[in-house]
């Protein structure tokens, strides 16, 4: 029983590293972005083609990297944290059987 436990936590500590890190590259990528409008306000507003901009590709690039770092974070947990969570799950039961 008390393996399990301390699996269970070893399993928690990874998430939480896991969803500190992804937090901590969210965090870069969006200041990053927010800080480029505040102190580059011309290399932002440079036209690639008419009515397209660096800062709207750069603002696209934001949102699409939301979504990468989500399912990033999806998939990571699905192959590792679910997997060792049935994996326990199933250790229980045949203790308990």
């Amino acid at each position: 029983m008390s393996d399990d436990r301390d699996a269970l936590q070893m399993l928690a500590r990874r998430r939480w590293h896991m969803g500190i890190g992804l937090s901590a590259v969210m965090v870069i990528i969006y200041f990053g972005f927010v800080l480029l409008v505040a102190f580059n306000k011309n290399g932002l507003g440079t036209l690639l083609a008419p009515g397209l901009s660096v800062g709207i590709i750069l603002g696209a690039l934001v949102i699409v990297l939301t979504w990468a770092v989500t399912w990033f974070y999806v998939r990571w947990a699905n192959t590792h944290i679910d997997a060792e969570i049935e994996r326990l799950n199933t250790n229980a039961a045949e203790r308990s059987s």
